[in-house]
């Protein structure tokens, strides 16, 4: 058997991943030796509760409270408890020390990332992330490295696996939001309280991750434009079936061509996109990227976007290319974001829309709201009318399905203002925007 240098692992946390990640390190330590070249050794996992009922069997006294000196006798750090402290104190103390660090802690680096990449830069050590985006699926990797020479374009993806169960069961089934989002919780897609997923915070942490990525720029998570699933309903998504298109919760980044500068945008939405578009496919809990780069084209990377088993290869993944560079010796390799392009409001974004209306069933009624649309650039390019009956027979209202041509959308929010107050429309009733045509 191969001699190999031996490298001490600490680990924090012991959840759903973290359970896999320690018993995968024990169960495949000689594989992971001869692909590293270094004997990986889990030096312990630090928990608030070494009693606790874990996922997965391990070894008793692998567990300990005591986390700081198990972090400054790490050579690589792996933290998996979530959340912002102590999570980053221990993150932070552990780049001190000299260790890499690998976490799949999206909110920590949404808020806190350029702290924690400085803090890796000044002892020349590395942080490793790939778990923190899209779960199994490489995405990291691929921006910061493979794409490192070209100019990442746009990103578009499906990157919370809790709101494409939601949106894909009531897309195959018509089944309501409440009675979805009940079921996920019941199977565990869903937290108990799921705001993080149904409301797009999660999502946006992982936009925000994304995007400073791919355009080498720091991308706080306030700016970031978010909106959830939560107003989404049956009848919508049959709108949606109707006209072609399948609602998914979006993160978009894109770079930007105004007034002669780049600037770039970076939002989380539900939104429409056409069911012959890659992403339209994902189903399930299920995430995919879609990249579009000016010399590579258009990539798409798709798989398992959550889960304790899918969550720790990427995990893994990161520990074995932590010790690689353990081994090889040198500093770890910074974070670029040095573009510092600007970073615009959800105003800024064109596109096209759907907007849904109730509307008095009277004559003059198009034409007025053609005008109201019109007068903010906004034109139509699809109409659909059906008239609601009422119980005497006499005109009551009708509900217009407004696809329109691509306006700004400063634009088309002063132009619902309008329609909200003009006396022909009863209600607006929603508005989704168009994307991945």
């Amino acid at each position: 058997m191969t001699e190999y240098r031996r490298l001490r692992v600490a680990l924090l946390g012991a959840g759903a991943v973290g359970s896999h990640v320690a018993a995968l390190l024990l169960k495949h330590g000689d594989e992971l030796a001869d692909r590293a070249g270094a004997r990986l050794e889990l030096a312990g996992i630090a928990v608030r509760n070494p009693d606790a009922p874990r996922d997965v069997e391990l070894p008793r006294e692998l567990f300990t409270t005591d986390v700081e000196p198990l972090i400054t006798g790490a050579d690589i750090v792996i933290e998996l408890m979530g959340g912002i402290e102590p999570a980053r104190s221990h993150i932070l103390l552990g780049l001190g020390s000299g260790a890499d660090v690998v976490t799949a802690n999206k909110a920590l680096l949404a808020t806190h990332g350029p702290e924690v990449f400085e803090a890796a830069d000044r002892v020349g050590a590395s942080v490793y992330y790939e778990a923190a985006a899209a779960g199994a699926i490489p995405i990291i990797r691929p921006l910061r490295d493979s794409l490192a020479g070209d100019r990442v374009v746009r990103i578009m993806g499906i990157v919370n696996g809790t709101t494409n169960y939601i949106l894909d069961r009531m897309d195959g089934e018509g089944a309501d939001f409440a009675d979805v989002l009940a079921d996920a919780q019941r199977l565990g897609y869903a937290e108990a309280d799921p705001t993080a997923d149904v409301e797009g915070y999660d999502a946006a942490q992982k936009a925000a991750i994304l995007a400073s990525l791919a355009f080498h720029t720091t991308v706080p998570l306030d700016a970031v434009h978010r909106e959830g699933i939560t107003a989404i309903t049956a009848d919508m998504i049959q709108q949606a079936r109707e006209a072609g298109f399948v609602i998914k919760l979006l993160a978009v980044c894109e770079r930007l061509h105004e007034h002669g500068g780049e600037q770039i945008s970076v939002r989380v939405y539900p939104a429409l996109v056409p069911r012959e578009h890659p992403l339209a496919s994902v189903h399930g809990a299920n995430n995919a990227v879609f990249v579009e780069a000016e010399a590579a084209g258009s990539l798409m990377f798709y798989g398992a976007g959550a889960g304790g088993m899918q969550t720790a290869s990427a995990v893994l993944g990161d520990v074995v290319s932590a010790a690689r560079r353990h081994m090889a010796g040198g500093t770890g390799v910074g974070e670029s974001t040095r573009a510092n392009l600007p970073i615009v409001s959800i105003g800024h974004v064109t596109t096209r829309y759907q907007i849904t209306l109730e509307v008095a069933d009277r004559p003059g009624v198009l034409a007025k709201i053609a005008l109201l649309l019109s007068e903010g650039g906004v034109s139509i390019a699809t109409l659909v009318q059906t008239v609601i009956p009422t119980e005497s027979g006499e005109r009551g209202t009708a509900r217009l399905v407004i696809g329109t041509h691509r306006a700004a959308d400063s634009a088309l929010s002063e132009a619902v203002e309008r329609l909200t107050d003009s006396d022909v429309v009863e209600q607006v009733i929603s508005v989704l925007r168009v994307e991945g045509e």
